[in-house]
Order: structure tokens, then C-alpha cells, then sequence
């Protein structure tokens, strides 16, 4: 029995999909533990590209089952469209896909509030990708949010959304709220043969010995409560939320895999210490197509900071560093990997609890010779260039963690394993 979690370390878009796709050749079940279609993970299989928002990486491997946790928010909606366009594209969902009855629905009204909250004046504004999951995350604390199991139940239905509307302060209608429990209830049927506990079923397939991987969305400094907050999501990414997200004990979980970028990348708002506003961060979002697979904007670059990736690797217990996109620094020049931060007049080596401090401090960085090699078809790290392996094994030091899965480019054939 093996059960590996795939974490994204940084602040998302580590390209998790593609590990998760690769390593998923030898896996029985992929799940997904927390976040929603705010998620935007990549699959590239000769030349043939998927982007998948809700349903588990796993599902373009035929022989893997997916699971969508208790911790993950649901929109059934996009939820439904998702399956059909892959439905479309040969993906077959039969005994392939379960989803526990206790997650939380987004409803048009959590992606309604999302964006006004966006387009609010206080001057806070977080970057969010509008899709609900905050709102309906907060629905779910406060104890008036829809679960996938209320759908089954009209008189619940219907009494649960109007408390749901009315905490908003808003008000339904009669016709309005038979609108919404006939679109529900059609939702509620298409998805009835998937919907199962799976908490029991997790942890059945464990004790049988099955090959399971936790699937992670977002990043580990976007986590709710340990991401540089306010600028988070609003789950929890680092692996002490797959316990929580999917009832699956800690002591089940037998290696942790946290995926890295060569460089990093933010989207939306927030301090990014080491970001390059100049014409090498631009190369570098043009070279590594950064622009968000969900959101579509142009993803802000910058270079490896390993005060941060060090603070990650601490929060997750991780064994083992995937590092990806490393094709995307091939002729930039002159790499830097940033080993503290200057605050006033000190360095630390600690990330900031504070964003207000984060905001402040100068990166500190190593620089060390590029090279110019294409490296995109190499499958052994031994035919790297020598510039190349020195920065790899620059990055393992500072971490202490051994790169043993390196990208070098989309497809799951561009991959060196160590």
C-alpha cells in the first residue's frame, strides 16, 4: 500500500497536473481534497491538451477512479459541463468518478457575491477568480451552507436556500426559488450515481492496499491560514488538510511530493518579493506560457525564492521535490535563487507571518551561470547541462530535499526521474 500527496509549495500553478498525470501510471485513485473550479490543472499528452477545474487529474488515465472529497466546494453546474466536454473527448465516467455527499454546493449566488466583493471599495481586493469558492466556503463555517446531500430533500432544499439567501440579506421570490430547486434538482439527478461516502471508501481501498494520491489545488503559501494572508484561497492546501478535507488519517499518508517551479509565478494580488518587472520576467512568462489556465491572466514571474519554498517544505513534512518548467529558463541568462529576505537592516531566513512585512523586504540572492541549451527532449539528468545540474542541486541544498522528479517540458514524456 502507497499513499502519495501531490502538494503545490508556491502560490499555485506549479504545473501539479502534470505530476499528478505521470505519476498517476502506477496509481488506482486520484482525489481530490479541497478548493473548487477556482483550480485550473493542465494535462498535456501528446500534443492533446486538457484543462480540468473540478473533476480529479486521474480521470484521463481510464484505469484510475477519482474522488471528489468532503472538502472540496462543488459547483454542480460547472461540475456537469466539465464532464460532458470530456465525455466528448472519449473520457468514460462509468465506476470512474465518486463524490461524498457532505461536500459544499457553490450556487450562482456565492459567484455573485465573489465579484462584488472584488469590485467592493474598501481597497481590498484580493485577486480572486470570481468563481464563489470563497463565499461558499464562508457559507460552510458559518453552518448555512447546501451540501451535496440536501439536493435529495425538496423541503430541505428549499428551506436551506432560503436561510442561505436571507443570511445574505436577500430575498426570494416564489417563482425564483422554484427556479433554482428545478435546476438543482436536474443537477442532483445527473450526478445521484456518483455520489457516494467516501471517506469509508478511502480508507477501505487503503486497508486493501490500492495505490491512492491526493491531488492538491492552489499552493501552499495561498493556504488560509498559512499563505500570506489576505491574499489566500480559502481552504487549506498544505497536507495537514488532507485529513481534514478527505477522512483520511495522517498516519495513512506515506510520502509527500511537493512540486516546485524553477522560477515562481503569482496570479492576482499580493506581495511577491522576488517578482522581475523588467524584460527577463516577461521572457520568462512568454517562454513558460504563463497565463492562468482558469482566469486566463498574465501570470506575474519572478526568480526562486527559497525562503519560501523552505517555509512550504517545513508546513508539508515533504519528502520529495518535483521540480517543473525547468526547460522555461533556458536562455535567460544569468539565474538568481533568492537565500533571505533584507528587512530594514537585517536578513531573516524566516517567511513573514506578516504580509506587511513581506511586502517590505528585498530579496537576498545567490546568482549563478544559464545556460543555453535546449533541454526539452533529455530524459536523464546526467545529459543536463552542467549549468543546469549545479542549479538543481543549489535548490536541493538550500531545501534539503532531493529534485527527484524534474519537467522539462508539457507532455508526461518530458519528464527525468531520479
Amino acid at each position: 500500500m502507497s499513499s502519495t500527496a501531490i502538494l503545490g509549495c508556491m502560490w499555485g500553478d506549479e504545473a501539479k497536473a502534470k505530476i499528478v498525470d505521470v505519476l498517476g501510471a502506477n496509481a488506482d485513485i486520484v482525489v481530490r481534497f479541497q478548493g473548487g473550479s477556482n483550480a485550473g490543472h493542465t494535462i498535456i499528452i501528446d500534443n492533446d491538451k486538457y484543462i480540468l477545474h473540478m473533476v480529479p487529474s486521474g480521470i484521463v488515465n481510464p484505469k484510475i477512479i477519482c474522488v471528489i472529497a468532503p472538502g472540496v466546494v462543488l459547483n454542480p453546474f460547472e461540475m456537469i459541463d466539465e464532464m460532458q466536454g470530456l465525455k466528448e473527448r472519449g473520457v468514460d465516467f462509468s465506476n470512474r468518478l465518486l463524490i461524498d455527499p457532505r461536500a459544499n454546493l457553490v450556487l450562482d449566488l456565492h459567484k455573485d457575491l465573489d465579484c462584488k466583493s472584488e469590485q467592493g471599495t474598501n481597497g481590498n481586493k484580493i485577486g480572486t477568480t470570481k468563481r464563489g469558492i470563497g463565499p461558499a466556503y464562508a457559507d460552510a463555517v458559518a453552518r448555512t451552507g447546501l451540501k451535496i446531500y440536501h439536493l435529495y430533500d425538496e423541503v430541505t432544499l428549499k428551506s436551506m436556500l432560503i436561510q442561505i439567501y436571507q443570511s445574505h440579506d436577500r430575498n426570494l421570490t416564489e417563482t425564483e426559488l422554484k427556479e433554482i430547486v428545478e435546476e438543482l434538482q436536474v443537477a442532483a439527478e445527473y450526478l445521484k450515481p456518483y455520489v457516494k461516502q467516501t471517506p469509508y471508501y478511502l480508507n477501505e481501498q487503503i486497508k486493501a492496499g490500492k495505490e491512492i494520491i491526493f491531488e492538491g489545488a492552489q499552493g501552499s503559501l495561498l493556504d488560509i491560514t498559512y499563505g500570506s494572508y489576505p491574499y489566500v484561497t480559502s481552504s487549506h492546501t498544505v497536507s495537514g488538510g488532507i485529513s481534514i478535507g478527505c477522512g483520511v488519517p495522517p498516519n495513512k499518508i506515506n510520502k509527500i511530493i511537493g512540486v516546485y517551479k524553477s522560477y515562481f509565478t503569482r496570479v492576482g494580488e499580493g506581495p511577491f518579493p522576488t517578482e522581475l518587472l523588467d524584460k527577463t520576467g516577461d521572457q520568462i512568462r512568454t517562454q513558460g506560457h504563463e497565463f492562468g489556465s482558469t482566469t486566463g491572466r498574465p501570470r506575474r514571474c519572478g526568480w526562486f525564492d527559497a525562503v519560501a519554498s523552505g517555509y512550504t517544505a517545513m508546513l508539508n513534512g515533504v519528502d520529495e521535490m518535483a521540480l517543473t518548467l525547468l526547460d522555461v529558463l533556458t536562455g535567460v541568462g544569468d539565474v538568481k535563487i533568492c537565500t533571505g529576505y533584507k528587512y530594514k537592516d537585517e536578513i531573516i531566513k524566516e517567511f513573514p507571518a506578516e504580509v506587511r512585512i513581506l511586502a517590505e523586504v528585498e530579496p537576498v540572492y545567490e546568482e549563478m551561470p544559464g545556460w543555453e541549451e535546449d533541454i526539452s527532449s533529455l530524459t536523464e539528468f546526467d545529459a543536463l547541462p552542467q549549468n543546469a545540474k549545479n542549479y538543481i542541486k543549489r535548490i536541493e541544498e538550500l531545501l534539503g530535499i532531493p529534485a527527484t522528479i524534474i519537467s522539462v517540458g508539457p507532455d508526461r514524456k518530458q519528464t527525468i526521474f531520479r
